[in-house]
């Protein structure tokens, strides 16, 4: 993120591409922007597999929390709303997918979202280098090309 950029969920900026850096861009969409949460794991502030912390600007996300009893379970790392589309949800979808969660709570549900984690961030990267290949190809670039950061067309460095 942009030094100066406003303590908000990304759903509540305006324009959050304005605001996020490249490197930014590659950590989020690798999910390595997710490992210092590892520690938070560790010292038992988190779990591999919960609802997702909530950004204490999001009003409505914690008052519907509260009055589901969502609120009682320490946040995940992954969750059903995680793996049914992420960001992309609205506020009431993540709400009946974390009541779901917090309804059939245990482990081998959790071992069950673990591994459609896997496969949801599997599916988003080739969705993105598929993207990616098709909008280079029609361009003269070559994925190789993006990949390594190298993007050169007829001579010009881009």
């Amino acid at each position: 993120m942009t030094v100066g950029t406003p303590q908000l969920s990304s759903e509540h900026l305006t324009n959050p591409e304005n605001y996020i850096i490249k490197f930014g861009k590659f950590l989020r969409k690798s999910g390595l922007d997710e490992l210092p949460q590892l520690f938070n794991i560790l010292r038992g502030e988190m779990s591999f597999v919960g609802p997702r912390p909530v950004i204490a600007d999001d009003d409505e996300l914690l008052i519907l929390r509260i009055s589901k009893g969502i609120d009682k379970l320490i946040p995940g790392l992954t969750g059903l709303a995680q793996i049914n589309g992420r960001c992309n949800l609205p506020t009431k979808d993540k709400i009946k997918l974390e009541k779901e969660y917090l309804d059939k709570f245990g482990f081998m549900q959790d071992i069950k979202i673990m591994i459609y984690t896997n496969f949801y961030l599997i599916k988003e990267n080739i969705s993105e280098i598929s993207l990616l290949k098709n909008t280079y190809d029609k361009q003269n670039y070559k994925i190789s090309d993006y990949l390594s950061g190298n993007l050169i067309k007829k001579g010009t460095i881009l």
